[in-house]
């Protein structure tokens, strides 16, 4: 006699194996994320204990984010006029050396 579980479930006669993928994998393929090219504008200034970073303003090219000019890291040489391609597009990085210190009213007492 048949368990209630299986009284409803059609025997699967020759099913056992899962499905052979239909797209076949080539030995050594190399898969990349899609990006996002955006062109750069402005060298803002180096980064890094030898200089290795760059910190340029560059412009999305396509995408949600089009048109936008997001502040970037990069490694490696880079020049304007040169095309990154962006994994996100949403974090922008931080601007280096904190900008310029204004002198406050503190600075002027010890004069």
């Amino acid at each position: 006699m048949a368990k209630p579980d299986q009284a409803h479930k059609p025997e699967m006669k020759g099913r056992d194996k899962p499905k052979q993928e239909v797209e076949e994998r080539i030995e050594g393929e190399i898969k990349f994320a899609e990006g996002i090219p955006a062109e750069v504008k402005e060298i803002v200034a180096r980064a890094g204990t030898r200089g290795e970073l760059t910190q340029v303003m560059c412009q999305v090219q396509e995408g949600f984010d089009k048109n936008k000019v997001i502040r970037r890291n990069v490694k490696g040489p880079v020049q304007p006029g040169d095309i990154l391609m962006l994994l996100e597009t949403e974090i922008e990085a931080q601007r280096l050396g904190g900008g310029l210190r204004r002198a406050g009213p503190s600075s002027n007492a010890r004069q």
